[in-house]
């Protein structure tokens, strides 16, 4: 299986190095002198990485063959890709990868179905599940132990014990449309839910 784990930035320097935006969770593993990556577009690859240090909180890669700031400008934008494994996992016994997460049937701790994992969101604070409900609409889960209880790879589903208001976030909305229209029903936390999913 192939996925993305770095997208090559500006040059940094005059010899060779560029700057990467890093789209793995482990960098040190993927991006580590010596990985050789595949490349889209193919013809600016295959890539080996030759050295790599941070820098300003950036992570700075030279690869074999560029020497100089024209060469890594030619690189910008360019997408690196590596091969894994499908079968295998994160060293920690609770982190996964994203491709192992996306297509997981979504269910509450009763059974009750609530979609289907169609996206990961990385976000500085937490990850969210982007789930895709039977009618289309779409649902934000943050990936924290306290909602989502339970991973099961095998069965191919995530289980969640979310808070009120969390996937019922259409009775929110219709409550706070009742307040706006005058009517003095409690919207409970629809401010907070709302602002959530900006």
């Amino acid at each position: 299986m192939q996925l993305v784990v770095a997208r090559i930035g500006r040059a940094h320097g005059i010899k060779g190095e560029v700057t990467v935006e890093v789209r793995t969770d482990e960098p040190e593993l993927r991006l580590a002198p010596g990985a050789v990556l595949a490349t889209d577009p193919a013809s600016t690859g295959p890539l080996t990485i030759e050295t790599g240090r941070v820098h300003s909180g950036r992570l700075l890669l030279r690869f074999e063959g560029v020497r100089d700031r024209t060469g890594a400008e030619a690189l910008r934008n360019t997408l690196l890709i590596a091969d894994v494994d499908p079968e295998e996992r994160p060293e920690e016994d609770d982190e996964y990868y994203d491709h192992q997460l996306i297509d997981l049937d979504v269910v509450l701790t009763d059974g009750t179905e609530v979609g289907r994992i169609t996206e990961i969101s990385h976000l500085p604070s937490q990850d969210l599940f982007i789930v895709e409900r039977p009618d289309g609409t779409e649902v934000m889960i943050p990936f924290v132990g306290e909602i989502v209880t339970e991973i099961d790879l095998d069965e191919q589903r995530a289980v969640i014990d979310p808070p009120p208001g969390l996937i019922d976030d259409r009775a929110e909305i219709a409550s706070a449309r009742d307040e706006d229209s005058g009517d003095a029903s409690d919207s409970g936390d629809s401010g907070d839910s709302s602002g959530d999913e900006n």
